[in-house]
């Protein structure tokens, strides 16, 4: 609900390109089935509810102190997860960087590389945020476009890299809303472009955004394996979900040390309180039961893929936890057909395509039939 303002309110001075914005936000509709914003389905089981509630009840005793600020244990664990999810290796505290889920982790890095004078790069479709983090720290946007098949061509994007000469790109793998995934050899290439691409001669910033990557099928490398030698590499990751933490809020990145301790500099101070560090901490010692719902997922993921080929419809092939699915003439049409039958999906990326987030089997049943009815 929007206040009436007073008829002799004075007027609040408002950054101009923000005069007329909306806040970001999908639908929040109180409807049976929610498949809109790629949240897991599964709850916590009950073994990860009794970890977290004990370790935020010790977290409380000491809630009149401030959280530990460098939070190192926390980061000691991502690194160990991360080690061990992709099959990587030397990684520690030092690479590791967290904040209140990865929308805070992308901002921080636009407050410590963007700016006034400097751009960020992507290449749309991509996800609707990276703009709203540009223009809340005055740097310039500029998107590419991807092909046809939503796939990205690595030459056309390093001659933009070179004619835009971006202080940071963001490149979703996989890519939200397509699910899409960016191949290594790909992203190499970026990145040895990007050594020099950046203001005045220094390196653009590359992003991979793995938001999803806990998600992608077998055989798909995370870019953490090209960090090494990449010290202008920065990989984000999330526990909202695949350790189906949305409500949580801790995403974070690995990067090399010097690129961690630019974005030390620009953070908050406390800014990850130490409910939500104890929560993240408990959750990691569940890795393996989380994991497993995973596994699953992507089961499911590739039956409703298969499912709506057999139907008729193209379906975007995902390593995520979601399908961008269409093409249809109407397809808001389609959209509130599947709303009228208590079936939230996205209206989201290039007209003529919607999104599903994968849910449980009863979910995607409770799906398909409606979609079945709508379009029928």
């Amino acid at each position: 609900m929007t206040a009436t303002p007073l008829p002799d309110a004075p007027r609040l001075p408002i950054r101009p390109e923000l005069a007329h914005e909306e806040p970001y936000g999908a639908p929040q509709l109180d409807v049976p089935i929610l498949l809109n914003v790629n949240e897991n389905p599964y709850p916590p089981s009950e073994a990860v509810v009794a970890d977290v509630a004990a370790a935020v009840a010790v977290a409380t005793r000491g809630l009149n102190r401030y959280p530990d600020r460098e939070f190192r244990k926390l980061r000691t664990a991502l690194a160990t997860y991360l080690e061990r999810e992709s099959d990587v290796g030397g990684l520690d505290a030092d690479h590791l960087w967290a904040a209140n889920g990865s929308n805070e982790v992308m901002l921080h890095l636009l407050q410590a590389f963007g700016g006034p004078g400097r751009t960020a790069l992507s290449f749309a479709p991509t996800y609707s945020m990276y703009p709203e983090y540009a223009r809340d720290t005055n740097t310039a946007w500029v998107a590419g476009r991807r092909e046809e098949d939503f796939s990205l061509d690595p030459e056309a994007a390093a001659a933009l890299l070179r004619e835009v000469r971006p202080a940071v790109v963001l490149l979703p793998s996989p890519n939200n809303p397509t699910g899409t995934a960016l191949p290594l050899d790909t992203v190499q290439h970026l990145l040895d472009v990007a050594r020099t691409t950046g203001p005045d001669g220094a390196a653009t910033v590359v992003v991979i955004d793995e938001a999803y990557a806990e998600f992608r099928r077998a055989g798909v490398p995370s870019a953490l394996t090209l960090l090494g030698a990449n010290p202008h590499l920065a990989v984000s990751r999330t526990m909202s979900k695949a350790f189906g933490l949305a409500g949580a809020r801790l995403g974070y990145l690995a990067a090399a040390p010097a690129l961690v301790d630019a974005l030390r500099v620009v953070r908050l101070p406390y800014h990850l309180s130490a409910v939500t560090q104890a929560v993240a901490l408990a959750a990691l010692a569940h890795t393996d039961e989380l994991m497993a719902q995973v596994a699953s997922l992507r089961d499911e993921r590739d039956a409703l893929a298969t499912w709506l080929l057999e139907h008729g419809l193209d379906a975007v092939p995902s390593d995520a936890n979601f399908i961008l699915f269409g093409k249809f003439t109407d397809r808001h049409a389609v959209w509130q057909g599947l709303l009228d039958r208590g079936v939230l999906i996205r209206e989201t990326g290039p007209d003529g395509w919607l999104r599903v987030t994968v849910g449980t089997p009863q979910e995607t049943a409770a799906f398909t039939q409606a979609l079945v009815e709508v379009l029928g």
